[in-house]
């Protein structure tokens, strides 16, 4: 999650049927954030760009599960994410 110019950057792993809820796996302001982008592109993760979500997100610790305030607004980026990979 990016906005147009790189300057946040958060990324989330979930493993359904292993995890409860999606946890932070990375985040991080200006380089860091490119790098994050940078490393999601180069293994092919898909990038969606919410600027409300991502500044969320950079509250949360990383290996944190994000709180059940952000289900809603996760769900959705997984809907996304999987709708997508079943189009590949």
């Amino acid at each position: 999650m990016t906005s147009k110019e790189i300057k946040k950057a958060a990324a989330l792993r979930y493993q359904q049927g292993q995890e409860d809820a999606p946890r932070v796996v990375a985040k991080g302001r200006g380089k860091v954030a490119e790098k994050i982008v940078q490393i999601a592109g180069q293994h092919q993760v898909p990038i969606v760009e919410d600027s409300n979500l991502v500044q969320m997100l950079e509250a949360l610790d990383v290996d944190m599960e994000i709180p059940p305030d952000l289900y809603h607004a996760v769900a959705e980026i997984l809907v996304f994410v999987y709708k997508l990979n079943k189009k590949l």
